[in-house]
């Protein structure tokens, strides 16, 4: 076991035995420190909130916007780490989704549907309440360089309930059992806001060019299922998420399915835009974002990236 894969297992054993008060406070001064020491992580999420709330923003309060940014990143981390010990009721008390009335129905129904997601929130705890509701859900997690932390943050997922797919080394393509889920009525959340593959469709987001994973909408041009475009975010007593959508597919007889994939895309990125735009304290984009920012040198994380639910499938 190496110093990542130790400090992992610490902070999941730390985080579950003190009490929530505590753990919290330790967390927050966390974020502060990283905040005061100006690191790559804050540095980047600093240039990527510039993007996301414009030139007019002072910069005293766009120094405010990056610490209440990294204390909502570390906030995440806190509750991901204490998720494991959380009961069925505590899932489903901690979390709320608006718009779930859709969800329901569509699994009702047997259709499934394809949820584009952003970095922001708590999307671990978005999954844990979808398979707490009695939802099936499948995602994909991509593969890290350090295995044991990768096959932990798998038992870590499994155990709240989510299928787990990797996006390559599995049995089958994951794009092939996603389609399989869909059509046995699975909720399947994408994080769609970062493309991972070096193969993701050229965006325009928050006036800037970007590639996104063609994943979630090549998944509904694919099997019919609704796509919906989820806003997660923090309140001081829980975390939250609201569904839009579904979003309109283009018609297949509209464009090749190269053209189409691309308009859908764009409408993915823009509805994350809008929802990042009302929260952008917790939107949790450490990492290189825009085309011309790939020139500079990469902003790592406060702390290392969990093993992200991927879209490039």
């Amino acid at each position: 076991m190496n110093l990542t894969e130790l400090g992992y297992v610490a902070g999941w054993r730390l985080a579950r035995a003190l009490p929530r008060p505590v753990v919290a406070a330790a967390f927050r001064a966390g974020a502060d420190r990283a905040h005061r020491a100006r690191g790559k992580g804050a540095t980047r999420l600093r240039a990527n909130l510039r993007r996301v709330v414009g030139p007019e923003m002072p910069e005293a309060e766009l120094d405010a916007l990056v610490r209440r940014g990294l204390r909502s990143y570390a906030r995440y981390w806190m509750e991901a780490f204490r998720l494991p010990s959380l009961s069925r009721e505590q899932i489903l008390a901690s979390f709320h989704l608006g718009g779930s009335e859709l969800l329901g129905a569509d699994v009702a129904a047997g259709r499934g549907a394809v949820v584009a997601l952003p970095h922001a929130g708590n999307w671990d705890a978005a999954g844990a309440w979808v398979a707490a509701t009695g939802w099936p859900i499948t995602t994909v997690a991509e593969r890290l360089q350090q295995e044991g932390v990768y096959q932990r943050f798998l038992a870590f997922r499994r155990s709240l309930g989510m299928e787990i797919l990797p996006t390559h080394g599995g049995t089958r393509p994951a794009f092939d059992v996603l389609v399989d889920r869909l059509g046995a009525g699975a909720v399947v959340p994408l994080l769609a806001d970062r493309d991972l593959s070096a193969r993701g469709i050229e965006v325009d987001f928050f006036g800037g060019r970007t590639r996104m994973p063609a994943g979630p909408a090549l998944l509904a041009i694919r099997t019919g299922a609704p796509l919906y475009v989820a806003s997660l975010w923090y309140e001081p007593e829980m975390a939250r998420a609201q569904l839009e959508g579904p979003l309109p597919v283009p018609d297949p007889d509209s464009a090749p399915l190269d053209e189409r994939v691309r308009v859908l895309t764009q409408r993915i990125a823009d509805c994350l835009a809008a929802g990042i735009a009302r929260h952008p304290q917790d939107w949790h984009m450490l990492q290189r974002m825009w085309l011309d920012q790939r020139g500079s040198t990469d902003g790592g994380s406060a702390a290392p990236p969990p093993p992200a639910s991927a879209g490039s499938v």
